[in-house]
């Protein structure tokens, strides 16, 4: 509670000076990475590269409902923390109005078609699914995500992904990846609209949302493949920071991408 009013904690907390851009990249972050909330677990990590690459996620509660999102602004630095704030204020802002997914996702795509910079912004180091898109729409500010609500009393769970990377979830031990239809990024025009789909969760699954930064050390998942099924009993908390710690090592502390992830546990009713 006293941390609003006081900047004693973020001292505590910085060991350098944060850039501008990570200033804004931070206050755009929940103000707790973890939720136990006894129908799930979630936590989330983000690793920041040296000139901040516009990756965030959030999360919420209703009375019935989990929302997530997890969301990559193309671009570095200020510039792409500049996307990645009209993004992620226009899908809270829709939220708190009580609108589905469908519109968050229309009100994150006019932010940012409307507001960004249209010039500048094409970043060669995008997932295979949105490489056509850039090409096509070159020089367009976009972001890409996902959008996931998940009912607190069956698990039902509706997506929308906008020319994000799939997810993984883990289940029974093994880790698959989730196909979705991919929607074009927020901010490409023109736009078709946003599909709302079901994901399968199922009680003792284990969820996985990432950015590209997760993999490009690699230039595959399938490292971090193995480090979910050998973690798949850890805690959320300690798993995303193995995950996070493991692109560190791969880059020699020096990732050229933010590196975000963002796991969810459903053990169910």
């Amino acid at each position: 509670m006293n941390r609003r009013f006081t900047d004693l904690y973020e001292w505590g907390r910085c060991t350098t000076r944060l850039s501008l851009a990570a200033e804004i990249q931070h206050r755009l972050l929940p103000d707790s990475f973890t939720c136990n909330a006894g129908r799930f677990t979630v936590a989330g990590a983000l690793e920041p590269a040296a000139d901040i690459g516009g990756d965030t996620f959030d999360y919420t509660l209703d009375r019935r409902s989990l929302h997530l999102s997890l969301t990559d602004a193309m671009g570095h630095d200020v510039q792409a923390a500049l996307l990645a704030t009209m993004v992620v204020g226009a899908l809270r802002n829709a939220r708190r109005a009580g609108a589905g997914l469908a519109s968050q996702a229309k009100d994150a795509h006019r932010a940012v078609a409307r507001y960004a910079n249209q010039a500048h912004l094409v970043d060669s180091d995008r997932s295979d699914q949105v490489h056509e898109a850039i090409a096509e729409y070159g020089g367009q500010a976009m972001v890409t995500g996902q959008l996931l609500r998940v009912a607190l009393d069956t698990g039902h769970t509706a997506v929308v992904n906008a020319g994000h990377i799939w997810p993984l979830r883990l289940r029974d031990g093994k880790v698959e990846e989730i196909a979705l239809f991919v929607d074009l990024p927020f901010g490409v025009t023109p736009n078709p609209g946003y599909r709302v789909q079901s994901l399968d969760l199922r009680p003792g699954d284990r969820l996985v949302l990432l950015t590209d930064g997760m993999l490009e050390p690699h230039g595959t998942d399938c490292g971090l493949r193995s480090l979910i099924e050998q973690t798949g009993d850890w805690h959320p908390r300690d798993a995303v920071r193995v995950f996070t710690d493991a692109v560190l090592q791969a880059t020699n502390h020096d990732p050229r991408d933010d590196a975000t992830v963002l796991c969810l546990d459903w053990p169910g009713p």
